[in-house]
This record gives C-alpha cells, structure tokens and sequence, in this order.
C-alpha cells in the first residue's frame, strides 16, 4: 500500500488545498492529511475545528478516487510524522517561486533526516494558484466575499467566526 501525507495547517483548508488532495489520491491508496499544531502561527481555528474540517471536506473524495483519506493531528518534526503514519512520500503543493524556494530547503533536510521518504510537487489548478489561508482569513475578517475560495461549510464556518 503506498501512503502518502499531506501535511499543513489547513486554517482553514481551502479549494486550493482540495485540488492538490484529489490529483495526491492518483499518487498512493492511503492519503494522510497531517493537520499540523503549529502554534507559532496562531491559528483562526482549534485544531479540532481544523481536523473536522479537513475530515469533512475530503470525505467525498475517499469514494470518488478509491484512496483512503485520513486526517492526522501532529506537532513533532514532519519527517516523523510521516514515518510515524507510514509514509513513503510527503505531498507538497507549491503556488509560486517563492513557495518552492522554501520547500527546496526543508526537502534537503528532510533528506538528511530520512532519505526513504520521498517529497512530491504538485501544482494547484491556475484557478487555484493565489488561494492562501492567510489570504482568506484576512479578506474575510475585513468582510470580504471568500465563497469563490473555499467551499460553502467552510465559508459559513469563517463567517460564524467574525460574527457574520
């Protein structure tokens, strides 16, 4: 069985992050989305919320693609998670040249760490390419339609939280 992690904060997950879960499922039979704790960023969502989130949204796309997907909570090193969840590759997905400048580096660390586990690329759709959390948590605190970014539960979950 070839398993995959996805690993990343998803405050919250958005169709970008979506996109890269259905194209990963053609990768592997297992899809383990890591939900990272990341406490340094401050999320918008408990990590709960974020979990049931991610669970919900990806539900669907375990029958549609025959991969099994799993929503994983984690907070030590990547690479010990992926280990951990029995990975043999982490997917990433990348927005632009900035996004890949900073990826190089953590896969030549996460190389040295452990060279069994692979980093795979995966571009977002061009309609899904700009959609950062941090951009739509932003747009929607200042009262911004997000809708075209993140799916309907979503949008409602991010209106609840700035008391719309």
């Amino acid at each position: 069985m070839r398993t995959a992690l996805y690993p990343g904060t998803f405050d919250p997950i958005t169709l970008g992050h979506i996109d890269i879960i259905k194209r990963a499922c053609t990768l592997c039979d297992r899809l383990v989305i890591g939900v990272a704790i990341n406490r340094d960023k401050g999320p918008l969502f408990s990590l709960e919320e974020r979990v049931a989130m991610v669970e919900a949204e990806v539900a669907r796309w375990s029958d549609k693609t025959g991969c099994e997907i799993v929503a994983h909570p984690f907070e030590n090193l990547l690479i010990d998670c992926a280990e951990e969840v029995g990975a043999q590759m982490i997917v990433r997905g990348l927005r632009a040249v900035a996004d890949f400048e900073y990826e190089f580096q953590m896969v030549g660390m996460n190389r040295r760490l452990n060279d069994r586990i692979e980093t795979v690329f995966l571009m977002a759709e061009a309609e899904h390419q700009a959609i950062a959390s941090k951009l739509v948590k932003e747009i929607a605190r200042l009262g911004g339609n997000v809708s075209s970014f993140v799916t309907p539960a979503v949008y409602s979950a991010l209106n609840e939280r700035f008391g719309r």
